[in-house]
């Protein structure tokens, strides 16, 4: 939620109406903490996204962040989409993202710990934050299952959590979709509107229902 919450909030403030659903009430409660210090007005729901029903209809439906990738089965990401097709008004459209897997990356998934120095960033309480990430691959579930250490020089191991996401290849995506009665409208490579290609970091991908 923390990362939608960074796009939901700026478009409420903006003074649209705003719905934010997750299934954590923890992260229900930080993203309204950052709305209200924001002034911007979100209704906040509680609900599991593979399978939700707000009552309405809306101009617009997002889940960023790679959300989708915890759904790991495909009864799960169809059920998404087909709920996310029940809450679309007359020409709405569907965003999401999600990681473009490679191939390479996924083969050297052998379980070492390594840093990912793209992933560190800067708190204002500690410092810099380091992100160490050992990761396995499972070919068959299409599933990498990761352990993710968060250290500082005075903190070896601040936090440590597990990780497990899906990957979702390029030529299944439109497959899944149309499961879940819609239909990919376009797709590019990151936020900033670049090109989709086989290396792209990103398949954002706008939908409309089928």
């Amino acid at each position: 939620m923390r990362h939608r919450a960074r796009k939901l909030i700026p478009i409420a403030s903006d003074g649209h109406s705003c719905v934010g659903v997750d299934r954590s009430s923890a992260m229900l409660a930080e993203a309204r903490r950052k709305a209200d210090d924001r002034g911007a007005v979100v209704e906040w729901v509680p609900g599991d996204m593979t399978a939700f029903d707000l009552g309405r209809t809306f101009d617009l439906v997002f889940i960023t962040a790679n959300s989708l990738l915890h759904l790991h089965e495909i009864d799960d990401l169809v059920s998404c989409f087909r709920s996310v097709r029940r809450h679309l008004a007359p020409g709405a459209q569907f965003v999401f993202d999600v990681f473009n897997p490679s191939v390479n990356v996924l083969a050297g998934a052998d379980g070492r710990r390594r840093t990912r120095e793209s992933l560190s960033f800067i708190d204002p309480d500690r410092g810099r934050v380091n992100v160490d990430v050992a990761e396995t691959y499972d070919a068959l579930a299409q599933v990498t299952r990761g352990t993710w250490h968060l250290w500082t020089d005075s903190e070896p191991d601040l936090l440590v959590a597990p990780l497990e996401i899906r990957s979702i290849f390029p030529q299944e995506l439109p497959l899944l979709l149309a499961l879940g009665g819609l239909r990919l409208v376009s797709r590019v490579g990151d936020w900033s509107g670049a090109p989709f290609s086989s290396d792209a970091p990103l398949q954002l991908c706008v939908c409309e229902p089928a």
